[in-house]
């Protein structure tokens, strides 16, 4: 069974997503801190992982870098969840390496479309 790593500091958001992804077999663990989030990568390689990018004191582009510059971790496709839909925005997100950006709220149809493009499920 593939797996996913949500973080988002928003217990809502992140359990939301969680659900959307498990209605595809994934399995999604949630993680509101992204400190935590560093904790749970040095321990775990999960297949995608989905990440706010406005985070009190670690922010979503950090997430990406720690994961880019671990070689176990650095082909993780990282997806970039956020309400902020401003240009620049998602310049600095393909400019970091993202996989894909998407626009809160999400809908299932996009977790699909994600899971498909990252090859995780057909």
């Amino acid at each position: 069974m593939a797996t996913a790593l949500v973080i988002d500091d928003n217990r809502e958001t992140a359990d939301c997503l969680c659900e959307m992804l498990r209605l595809y077999g994934v399995e999604a663990q949630a993680t509101y801190s992204p400190r935590a989030a560093f904790h749970i990568l040095s321990r775990n390689t999960p297949r995608i992982i989905f990440v706010d990018i406005n985070m009190p004191g670690v922010t979503g582009f950090d997430v990406i870098s720690f994961v880019q510059r671990d070689p176990r971790l650095e082909a993780i496709p990282v997806v970039v969840v956020t309400s902020d839909d401003q240009a620049e925005t998602a310049q600095l997100v393909r400019e970091a390496g993202a996989f894909d950006l998407v626009i809160k709220p999400v809908t299932v149809e996009i977790i699909e479309k994600i899971l498909k493009d990252a090859q995780i499920i057909r």
